[in-house]
């Protein structure tokens, strides 16, 4: 196993870098991640209109639109290879007949938001139109054909000499076209999703202009993505925040070889550390153990709280140094703050159940001194109170405790030590206590 460290600076330079919102987001749309369904992981470019409403219905009749999943988002393959000899994005006549419009329309008559995707580039990634040189009319397009929402994509790069322009500016001129637009037309601006894969920072600088960026790869159904994800995540998650969020691809959750431990792990991390969930499996072969992940409330509840919009970190590793990047064994404990308490996430990355134990103090949201009503997020039980420390016993290999503590009041008087944590622990008369043997 090879490690790495990282220096903790990254966190520093983060914050020194993030830049005040631009008028292209600063406009009231996308304050926490949207949730949804995207037709790329489970159609690839086989999609057409009965199969976009088909799912679209069936978010409704599962109930999947009741707890937060309100967007129908397509992605690559919609569209004719070539624009129209007026320069417009033309719907594929045989998939969309009906064309676009129609579409949205039976989506928005469900509830639902419609999306749609593009990219900054000459081509998609599967060679369709891309929307370079023509991000005002394809804004406008979409705009038109009734879309909520753009992804945006970044194959087809043009050459240096055409393009002149790096990440930044490369982004920004679909983002100053959808903030144009919204000005012009008087209607909500798009929500703009950027997918740069991580290559070139977004969390630094997304924020001046989408809803989300994209950090790290594709996902793929097997563990070893969602480890390497998490990890990558785990090292920038101050960037995220309302109006602005690390964004770590769609859910795998129905798909491939994840064992149900996994993908619990998986639905928790994302959710909890705020990304957009994105379903995409195929709807009319969900399972009940599927559905179980996807609707858990509870979980859902601090994805989309509405007063805490910041992700939960890391306080400590576990398997390795603290601040080690590690693919295969990324950081185990994790917290946060919630509008109802702190969040606890525990991730046994051992490929064999074991028990995971720490001190309520590691977490810079817990209160030195108190007792903390705990709640389990997955057996949605109440498990009583508790101080000091925490052992979660036999956590299965992959999987994941998610916990809400809450202030119970102060700790049983009289406990020895008289601090949970003895570094640097000192008496009113100056002794140091982590100097004497208890």
């Amino acid at each position: 196993m090879i490690l790495s460290s990282v220096a903790g600076l990254f966190t520093s330079a983060l914050l020194l870098s993030k830049a005040p919102p631009t008028v292209a987001l600063n406009n009231g749309v996308g304050r926490l991640p949207f949730m949804g369904y995207n037709t790329w992981n489970a159609y690839h470019c086989d999609i057409n209109e009965t199969v976009v409403l088909e799912t679209a219905r069936l978010m409704k009749s599962l109930g999947l639109s009741d707890v937060g999943y309100d967007h129908m988002n397509l992605d690559d393959c919609y569209s004719e290879k070539n624009r129209s000899a007026s320069g417009d994005i033309v719907a594929n006549k045989q998939r969309f007949p009906s064309g676009m419009n129609h579409l949205t329309d039976e989506i928005h008559k469900l509830g639902l938001k419609a999306g749609i995707y593009s990219d900054s580039g000459w081509f998609t990634c599967q060679l369709y139109p891309g929307s370079f040189q023509n991000e005002a009319r394809d804004a406008k397009q979409f705009q038109d054909w009734g879309f909520d929402l753009l992804k945006y994509d970044n194959c087809a790069v043009p050459f240096d000499s055409i393009l002149r322009q790096g990440i930044v500016g490369k982004y920004s001129r679909m983002a100053d076209a959808i903030a144009q637009l919204a000005k012009k037309s008087k209607k909500p601006p798009l929500i703009f999703s950027l997918c740069e894969w991580g290559r070139e920072q977004p969390w630094l600088w997304g924020r001046r202009f989408g809803h989300s960026w994209r950090t790290t790869n594709d996902i793929g159904p097997e563990w070893r993505f969602l480890s390497s994800i998490i990890n990558q995540n785990s090292f920038i998650t101050s960037a995220t925040d309302f109006y602005g969020r690390n964004d770590m691809d769609i859910l795998e959750v129905g798909n491939g070889e994840l064992t149900f431990d996994e993908a619990k792990s998986h639905f928790t991390a994302w959710a909890l550390m705020k990304s957009p969930l994105l379903i995409s499996t195929d709807l009319s072969q969900v399972t009940n153990e599927t559905l179980e992940i996807l609707m858990n409330r509870e979980i859902l509840a601090i994805n989309q709280d509405p007063v805490v919009g910041t992700s939960i970190s890391p306080f400590r590793w576990g398997v390795n140094p603290d601040w080690t990047s590690n693919s295969t064994h990324p950081a185990q404990y994790w917290s946060g703050e919630s509008q109802n308490g702190t969040v606890f996430m525990l991730l046994n990355v051992l490929d064999e159940p074991a028990d995971m134990f720490f001190n309520l103090t590691e977490s810079p949201w817990i209160r030195a001194g108190r007792q903390y009503s705990v709640r389990d997020l997955w057996t949605h039980t109440d498990n009583g109170t508790i101080f000091r420390n925490f052992t979660a016993r036999q956590v299965p290999a992959h999987g994941v405790v998610a916990l809400l503590m809450k202030d119970a009041g102060d700790e049983p008087a009289g406990l020895e030590p008289p601090c949970a944590r003895l570094e640097w622990c000192m008496d009113q008369n100056g002794t140091r206590i982590d100097n004497i043997n208890f």
